[in-house]
């Protein structure tokens, strides 16, 4: 079989595989955040924080429950790695420095999951297990938390409540991603993935010396890791490591639950608010940007020239031969269209636009279908976005789930767009002026920028994932991208909760002859448009001086 026809096979078992499982389980998400109901063990949770489940929260109340939660979660976690060295099961490694400390705290609070260390060689499995995983759950429950209150903005009339964020995050954690994550590591567990709480250890005789591998609880790791779009490794090579992604089956399963919530958030968004039509054309959005940029980077990586390429049966390099580059491929687009930031080989060894491609995955606000929940709420912002600008065309009052786009409406929504953009570009301009900053990057001329560029792509996007080539564990990127990603993650969802809570309060405005039908293909056309064309064109000049340059002078 050629490798093509291989990779080409693993994106079509892939959308069979989705389609199955997108609606019972987007059907389960929208019984689990209109429930009336809480569980036994969800009451109990409620008393120990001190939450009153059945009180609605307007959006000021609920962002400050979203703030509050996060910065508790940063604070514990930075304090966890500093007193690492005094901890039972630290492995015998050390605290870690207050720059590091406060970098990888904001990266996993925030879902970002960026790592300027050496996991096997900096952190034990108290701070592995009992932070990074916990937050790897926490972060994701709170993202869906967000998407569900903007949801309810589109669905509910005359009220400006939009739920209980404890409600929610409790509900998300204990009903959708516990019970998936079990089964998910299980499924690593059984294509060879360890689980185990062994500490480190030497491995035989290896070129004259001996190696020594951690153990740890790795799959359970590693499947709240794809599954909530978290992507932090337990080793530091991540996904492309065999303790954590063992072959090719392992693979195409990691990259199942990368897409798996995101996509299936569609349809509890239709059944949310009263129109599976509505979700539907979301995800045909979601779609059409994923497939385009899965066949463009295959395309990229395929086409080759040149004796060495055409020996490695094209650009091998940094990719390694147990996924080829088709599942190499595949799996780069799949966790930058995400905020999932896991990866399978070395990004920064693709060709030129396959970098490029990579970037403009993070760049166009991953909603295709993007991060846990994020994904979602990004989505239905330029949903927002496009509306109106269909309106301005056709001379008519813009409306979206029959409520009304007016100035505060396009203001929020035109404010989330300019925060990542703004965070990206003037960091990136400040980093490559001042020499410092510079002197990390491996790399001179447009692959040296691109590096710089593609780390605070991935820190405002709250990706995480690494060009490489750049030598992060600094104390101005350790403390400047940290900063990046608490901006890129909680300022954007000031203006969502300000949204949802200026739709939750109108009333809902009766369908009319010029009222633009959003539940039709031509609405998702639409949407893919303004997406490419607002979001995409943002980032073009700067596109242009990194991998563009690089790719057309190969």
């Amino acid at each position: 079989m050629s490798p093509v026809l291989a990779g080409a096979l693993q994106v079509l078992a892939l959308i069979v595989a989705l389609g199955l499982a997108y609606r019972p389980l987007g059907d389960h998400m929208a019984r689990v955040y209109s429930s009336p109901r809480h569980l036994r063990a969800e009451k109990w949770i409620y008393r120990a924080i001190g939450a009153r489940p059945d009180t609605g929260m307007r959006w000021p109340a609920y962002l400050r429950g979203v703030l509050g939660f996060s910065l508790a979660g940063v604070l514990f976690l930075y304090l966890l790695q500093r007193v690492q060295g005094a901890l039972p099961g630290s492995s015998g490694f050390s605290s870690i420095d207050p720059d590091q400390a406060f970098n990888t705290a904001a990266s996993f609070v925030t879902n970002t999951n960026w790592q300027s260390y050496y996991g096997e060689q900096a952190m034990g499995q108290v701070v592995q297990t009992g932070g990074l995983a916990v937050q790897n759950f926490l972060s994701a429950a709170v993202g869906m938390a967000v998407a569900v209150a903007l949801v309810r903005g589109f669905a509910r009339s005359g009220t400006g409540e939009l739920g209980n964020f404890w409600v929610d995050l409790v509900r998300g954690t204990v009903r959708i991603l516990l019970p998936l994550s079990l089964v998910a590591a299980l499924v690593l567990v059984a294509c060879g993935a360890i689980q185990n709480f062994a500490g480190v250890h030497e491995v035989g005789q290896f070129m004259g010396g001996s190696q020594r591998w951690n153990g740890g609880a790795v799959a359970s790791q590693e499947a709240i890791k794809e599954l909530g779009t978290n992507g932090g490794g337990y080793f530091n090579a991540n996904s492309a490591h065999p303790f954590e992604n063992p072959g090719g089956v392992s693979n195409l399963f990691e990259i199942f639950l990368i897409l798996l919530i995101p996509f299936a958030m569609t349809r509890a968004f239709g059944r949310m608010t009263g129109s599976v039509r509505q979700g539907y054309a979301i995800l045909a959005a979601m779609v059409v940007i994923w497939i385009g940029f899965t066949a463009l980077m295959m395309w990229t990586e395929f086409h080759h020239g040149g004796r060495a390429f055409d020996l490695a049966g094209g650009a091998m390099e940094g990719k390694e031969v147990r996924f080829g580059i088709g599942g190499s491929s595949i799996f780069a687009v799949a966790t930058t269209l995400t905020s999932t930031g896991a990866v399978n080989s070395f990004l920064s060894s693709y060709t030129g636009l396959g970098g490029g491609i990579a970037m403009l995955g993070m760049q166009l606000g991953e909603v295709a279908p993007g991060g846990v929940g994020s994904g979602l709420y990004g989505m239905l912002i330029m949903a927002v976005i496009a509306v109106f600008l269909a309106g301005l065309m056709v001379g008519r009052t813009p409306e979206y789930l029959g409520r009304k786009i007016g100035t505060r409406e396009i203001k929020l929504a035109a404010c989330y767009l300019l925060v990542t953009p703004a965070l990206v570009l003037c960091s990136t301009a400040v980093a490559v002026a001042l020499p410092t900053p510079g002197r990390s990057a491996a790399n001179p001329g447009p692959h040296g920028f691109s590096e710089l560029l593609y780390a605070y792509t991935s820190a405002a996007n709250n990706n995480g994932s690494a060009f490489a080539g750049l030598a992060a564990d600094t104390p101005w990127f350790n403390t400047t991208l940290g900063l990046v990603m608490l901006l890129g993650r909680f300022v954007p969802m000031v203006f969502v909760l300000a949204l949802a809570g200026s739709l939750a309060g109108q009333r809902p405005v009766p369908e009319s002859l010029g009222t633009l039908r959003t539940d039709k293909p031509l609405f998702s056309g639409v949407l893919v448009g303004t997406i490419m064309i607002v979001a995409g064109l943002t980032y073009f000049p700067a596109l242009a001086l990194g991998p563009l340059a690089e790719g057309l002078a190969s």
